[in-house]
């Protein structure tokens, strides 16, 4: 029997991460995924995947990725990138395809966006269907799907319409608000894709994939009030301009403004669709809206863990906001920092955070926050650690406890102390080419108003405790080893 060999890109995205483990464990296909930092990628996915090197930008990359492919998946777009982004997902596509006609690619499978093209597009929605066009010069059949609101934590449309409705009890709606949509799950999503593999070879097309409900945006809010109980009140505003709308999205979501503004000019633009052709050519029934946010609210615990809050967005510039990044509910302050250190060098601090050996930074400020909690009941400080250098799951941990531990490169601490929501703190430690990334991300779900002031009012000390904490990890990181390195010729000679 063949083994057909799939090429995916953009596995650290959305889509392609929640596509690769649906496709690894088929015994007639040979995955391979392309990054442009493989080793980013397989800290995420594990070691049991052959990971290339591959950059769209750069071709001589591409040769090695797409040779001996016969599906490849291209999930690449550079909305985030800047004002140039027509051009560069033009150069990109083309590039890629290009490669693809040299390694006799037989099919290249797309998402873009939905729009009719006989109106006045967007540039966001004008570049996603010249992408589809221009993988056609690679020669090969393209199946190109387009797709409006893609319903699921963590997708970018949905978290802008989650925010929107989760923060603002009063909501300005301009005219955009009003415009027709035609939401699908992700779970449909990926059902399209994965059936595109066995799809019959022939001519290159697209296909309009949509749930059965054509919404606007003001009834997607509304359902999503709905289904999280919460009453909302719309004020139509027809005069607030893209770019007012914009700047007013980058204040109260997690979307930049610049990606906001895009997105808000899409939405002028209907997304509805007028071919159903692809409801007979898959064997698939997409779900209903109410089902599809009802899906998503269900597993959004399940997904948070698996998908960051910066994948909904690729390559984007990095920003810094007050308050931090908002995920659905959770507001998320994150940072990094890289150093020419072993991944299990960089790890042995964060795994002795805590306890006697303190958090690092501020602690006197940390027993403050451990004696208000000891006031209105938590455990505050006062249980330390069990051991002083080795963690497991569910060992408690000053006022957290270890929710998941995996040296030498994680550690989520979840918070025990009383708090109007839910906290989580947690390390990532990424191999990088010329040492490690350490990534240390503060979590918070609030509960209700009181929840969202708690974390605005000590936002400000976080960004003194959080920021030194880093800084101080990574410099007993780089102590550690000098120390481990001034031992060791002192062991060679057998001096002790």
């Amino acid at each position: 029997m063949h083994t057909r060999k799939i090429l995916i890109t953009g596995g650290t995205g959305y889509v392609g991460g929640r596509l690769i483990p649906l496709l690894a464990n088929r015994s007639d296909w040979q995955l391979r995924l392309m990054a442009r930092n493989p080793e980013y990628l397989r800290a995420r996915v594990g070691s049991d995947f052959e990971i290339v090197h591959g950059d769209v930008m750069d071709p001589p990359s591409l040769d090695a990725a797409l040779e001996g492919i016969d599906t490849a998946f291209y999930l690449i777009h550079s909305m985030g990138s800047g004002t140039d982004f027509e051009d560069e997902d033009r150069r990109a596509a083309h590039h890629f395809a290009t490669a693809a006609k040299r390694a006799g690619v037989k099919k290249i499978v797309y998402l873009g966006g939905l729009g009719d093209a006989s109106e006045q597009l967007s540039k966001h929605l004008r570049s996603r269907h010249e992408v589809g066009n221009v993988l056609q010069e690679s020669l090969a059949q393209v199946i190109e799907f387009r797709a409006s609101i893609i319903i699921g934590s963590g997708s970018l449309s949905f978290e802008l319409i989650r925010s929107l409705t989760q923060k603002l009890p009063v909501m300005i709606c301009p005219r955009w608000v009003s415009m027709k949509a035609q939401p699908i799950a992700i779970e449909d999503v990926l059902s399209y894709l994965i059936q595109s593999i066995d799809h019959p070879a022939g001519e290159s097309c697209v296909y309009e994939i949509g749930g059965p409900d054509q919404v606007s945006y003001r009834d997607l809010m509304q359902e999503y009030a709905r289904q999280r109980g919460l009453k909302r009140f719309m004020l139509p505003v027809p005069f607030l301009s893209a770019r007012l709308s914009s700047l007013w999205l980058g204040l109260v979501t997690p979307v930049y403004a610049t990606i906001g503004r895009k997105l808000v000019e899409s939405l002028r633009n209907p997304t509805v669709v007028n071919d159903p052709s692809a409801l007979q050519a898959f064997s698939l029934k997409p779900m209903r809206l109410e089902e599809a946010i009802r899906r998503a609210l269900s597993k959004e615990d399940q997904e948070f863990a698996n998908t960051r809050w910066q994948d909904a967005v690729s390559s984007t510039r990095e920003q810094r906001r007050f308050g931090g990044e908002q995920f659905g509910n959770r507001l998320v302050d994150c940072r990094t920092m890289s150093v020419p250190l072993s991944p299990e060098t960089a790890f042995r601090p964060i795994q002795c955070i805590g306890g006697k050996t303190g958090w690092y930074y501020g602690n006197w400020l940390w027993k403050i926050r451990g004696f208000l909690d000891l006031l209105v009941g938590g455990p505050g400080l006062r249980r330390g650690r069990i051991h002083p250098t080795e963690l497991k799951v569910g060992d408690t941990l000053d006022c957290w406890r270890v929710e998941k531990i995996n040296p030498p490169r994680t550690l989520r601490l979840r918070a025990e102390m009383r708090l109007p929501g839910r906290a989580w703190l947690e390390f990532v430690v990424t191999p990088k080419k010329d040492g490690c990334e350490i990534t240390q991300t503060a979590i918070f779900d609030p509960v209700g108003l009181f929840g969202l002031c708690y974390w605005y009012s000590i936002w400000p000390l976080h960004q003194f405790i959080f920021t030194g904490m880093l800084r101080n990890l990574v410099q007993a990181a780089k102590e550690l080893e000098h120390q481990m390195d001034s031992e060791i010729p002192q062991t060679q000679n057998g001096t002790t």
